[in-house]
Formats: structure tokens, sequence, C-alpha cells
């Protein structure tokens, strides 16, 4: 190993050519040596950003060369001479949307130190800066000659993906976090070594934003509001509506995207009914103010301007009572969620049944599911959600005791960590002795997301004081589970045995 490097990563320039000659000269010995000097001061030239090079005490050690082109000609079957003019000029595209890695090479007697690596991130965060679609790049397979004479070149590159065989090339390729997206025959013809076959290679820009007007762009920065409701008593629905704009004009005030109530949040107005010793009568009796409670706060969203989750309201429909929330977009339109697994009380003191129907929704700040209370004890509605590309789930409960409340905590965390999204919960606390089986709360509402280095180290964005009627607010940043999804410590979501089982919703209706 060598001893007090002193490393450093730079553009090539034209006065680098010597050092960029001799280095290529000594790896690329066997398929005819460096560039000429014209082709690598154009691509200078060209591309500049894209010509870097890494230096021990300003010694040129290894280098990466690429061109801008176009993603849709270049992520189908090409050769090397596509890029190359009869004058070994390589073809630059100023106006390309994708990068072509041209060479990576590392001085023999600087291997084994990761510098390849190095120039790899380099090429990546320039991708990300000049917002390009991906990195293309047709990979060598210089070990294949070893084997061709007992299996195929797809057979090769099964073998080398499952770390049976190693390529010099191919498997570090692949540690990088390219994909293979095809073989390509007669890419270079001369290299023996690979006998001329070679792989597409591409790493996508998860951050690639087409070019697009502010008004139509997908917002990245989400803020999201939590009302900690305080259940009391109230003499009217007017009076608990005029609660409900208070907290939706609060927190609008504060440039919210989402504001989110709690599960039953306008219980309250059970007292109002004439026999609460019916509980199957006064749920229903509840369940004749939903209408107007979704009528008035969908106004609310358009008047506010912030999407709302109206927290969950018994509903009547063909004379079957079911639990539901609404989302109130701020652009006028409404959709529902059912809650789809029934609590033993709900079923037997309520007479509620489940929905039928889970879906994703999209916002103009993100993809979103609500799951009710029981629901997020279920991870297999979850995992369906992620499957549609669920950046948020907001999590409506209601729970009496601590315990109860633990189990929709940690069930919630537990969602965020295995699909790769924030999830919002959001409680009730108070009581209200004259409503019977809602006479008591606990809550400690919460925002919780992955647990990686991007994130909080407890997982935690932000909680409530338990049981205290509180506005909580969280910024989310979903460019984060972006990057988390692609290249995280853990991949849940990319990792899943899909060979060993699946998961499927079946269609009732």
């Amino acid at each position: 190993m060598r001893e007090d490097l002193h490393l450093k990563i730079r553009n090539i320039t034209n006065q680098d050519y010597t050092q960029v000659k001799t280095l290529m000269d000594k790896v690329y010995h066997d398929i005819g040596g460096a560039w000429p000097e014209h082709t690598i001061h154009k691509l200078i030239k060209d591309f500049p950003e894209g010509q870097i090079c890494l230096e021990d005490h300003g010694e040129i050690v290894g280098i990466a060369l690429s061109v801008q082109v176009n993603y849709q000609r270049f992520s189908n079957p090409h050769t090397y001479d596509d890029l190359v003019d009869q004058k070994e000029n390589i073809l630059n595209d100023r106006l390309g949307d994708a990068m072509y890695g041209l060479d990576v090479l590392i001085a023999p007697e600087y291997r084994g130190y990761r510098l390849g690596r190095r120039l790899y991130e380099a090429r990546k965060e320039l991708c990300r800066q000049h917002n390009l679609r991906a990195i293309l790049a047709g990979g060598r397979i210089p070990s294949y000659h070893e084997h061709a004479h007992e299996m195929t070149p797809a057979e090769y590159l099964e073998a080398v993906r499952e770390r049976k065989i190693y390529d010099p090339i191919l498997t570090f390729q692949l540690s990088n976090d390219f994909q293979v997206t095809r073989l390509m025959k007669r890419y270079l013809p001369e290299d023996e070594k690979s006998q001329g076959y070679a792989t597409l290679l591409e790493w996508k820009n998860i951050f690639f934003a087409p070019e697009t007007t502010v008004i139509k762009s997908r917002k990245t920065q989400v803020r999201i509001g939590a009302i900690q409701w305080q259940m009391r008593e109230v003499e009217s629905v007017d009076e608990l509506l005029t609660q409900v704009e208070y907290f939706v004009d609060a927190v609008s005030d504060y440039k919210s995207d989402f504001v989110l109530f709690p599960e039953f949040f306008n219980a309250p107005l059970i007292g109002l009914s004439p026999d609460q010793s019916n509980q199957t009568e006064a749920i229903r009796f509840l369940a004749s103010f939903t209408e107007r409670f979704k009528n008035e706060m969908s106004q609310l969203a358009v008047s506010y301007n912030i999407n709302v989750i109206t927290g969950s309201m018994p509903l009547m429909e063909d004379d079957i009572l079911y639990n539901v929330s609404y989302l109130c977009r701020r652009d006028g339109t409404v959709e529902e969620q059912k809650k789809i697994h029934i609590t033993p009380h709900e079923r037997r003191d309520w007479i509620i049944e489940g929905g039928n129907d889970l879906k994703v929704f999209d916002t103009d700040a993100g993809r979103v599911g609500i799951l009710i209370c029981y629901d997020v004890e279920f991870p297999e509605l979850g995992r369906l959600l992620a499957s549609q590309d669920m950046d948020i789930l907001f999590v409506p409960f209601w729970t009496d005791t601590k315990n109860g409340y633990l189990r929709v905590r940690r069930c919630a965390q537990a969602r965020a960590i295995e699909n790769e999204c924030y999830v919002v919960i959001c409680g009730s606390c108070g009581n209200l002795p004259q409503v019977e089986n809602l006479d008591i709360q606990y809550a400690q509402s919460s925002v919780f997301s992955p647990s990686d280095f991007s994130y909080p180290h407890d997982a935690v964005m932000a909680e409530t004081t338990p049981n205290t009627e509180m506005i909580m607010f969280s910024d989310l940043d979903l460019d984060k589970l972006k990057l988390t999804r692609s290249e995280g410590s853990v991949n849940n979501l990319k990792d899943r045995r899909t060979d060993l089982y699946s998961l499927n919703w079946k269609h009732t209706k």
C-alpha cells in the first residue's frame, strides 16, 4: 500500500495530455492505448466538466471521460463507432439529455483504494447538477474469454450478477448502482477479451426533472400540519365547525400543504343525540352530519388553499355504516378512503362494516395514502400503497389508552421504514363524559420517516406533547425519499424477494 497520499479531483486541461496518454497506454495496451491528443482536446472543449481526473501530489492516477448524448438514441443498441467519427473525434451533443461514460481507468499501482468509486460519484454529481436523465455506458466484459467455451454471454452476465464470477469491469459497474439494460454485439470488435460483446449500462438520475413551467412543477418540499384535537362538549354543529375552521385557518397561515384531523373528531356531536343510551342509533345520528362536514371542509380547503384530510366520520350508504376519511383537495375535488379493518368495538357496538377499496391519491404535494387507525396495524395495506409510489401515509386515529396508542404508533413507524415513506399519525385528547365509549382519549401525534442517514436519528420528524391540544408542523422532503429508495443504506422496496412471494389486492365488486 502507498503512503502519504494526497488525492485531489479536478477537471482535465489541455496541458494534462502527456500524463493522460501515459496512463491510457499503460491500462489500454490491449485495445490500442491512448486517444490522440486532438481527441482529448476536443472533449475538453465540447464538455469540459465531463473530463475528470484524480491526482496524487500532482500526478494523474485516474481519469473519467464523458460526453453528452441523446438518451433515446444511446439507450438502444449501438456500437462504439457511433460515438466516434473517422478522425477519432468523439461526438458530443450539447443538447443531449444524458451523459455517456467513455472511459474510467485507474493506474495499476493505485488500485485497491476504491478510487474508481470516487470518479463515479463525481460523474453522478455532475449528472445531477446538469439535470441529465441518466448516465449510459458500454461496458466491456474482459473476463468473458475465459468462460466463452462453457457459457453464452447472457449466462456470463447472470453469473457475474450472482457473484459466481468476478469481472473487473462489470462487477465494479454493478456495485456502483448501474443496471444492465441489454447485451450489445460487435460493440468493440477489437476487444478480444470481451469477444466484441458489451453491456449497455445505465444509472438513472432520480432527481431528473424535465423542463416545465413553475405552475406544472411538482413540489418536493411539503409542509404538513396535524391537529391534536381536544374533545369537548359542544352546543351545536355550527360551534364545532367554527372550531374546525379556526384550525384550518391557523395551519394555512403557516403555508402548509396538508392539514390532518383525527379519527371521529366530530364525536362530540353525539352529545346532541336525543337518545345516547342506544349506541347504534347514536352513531347513526352522528352520521347524519357527515355530508355537511364533507362539503364545508371541502370549501375550507379551497378558501384557505390547503389540502384537508378530514380525520374520519361515520357514513351511511345503502343502510350500511362505514368509517370514512375524505381527502378534500384545494382545487375543490374530493375523494374518500373507507376504513377496511373494523375494530371489535366498532363492529359490536356500532355495527360498522369495512370498506373494500384502497388507493393512492395524487395531490399537488405528492402521492398520499390514508389508513384509518386500526388499518395501519396491517402491513399488507401499507405495502400495497407503497407499490403505487406513495410518498406520505396519513393515519387519523382514536385510542383511549396508552397501550392502544402504542399499537398505532409502533405499527406506523414500521410502515415508514419498510415502505420508505413518511407516516403522519394524528389523534385526539380530552374527555367526553357524556358520550359512552368515547369518554377518554390518549394521543401523541407524530410524523415518522424512514430510518437512514438523511433523517433524524430516531426517525421521528416531529411529535406533540401527549394529551395536549396543539398543532404539529413538519417539513417533508420528497426528494429524500427518492434517494433512500435508490441509494439508501438498505432498500426495503427494491430488495423484496418477489421470486418467493407476492401481494395482490382481490377486487370484491
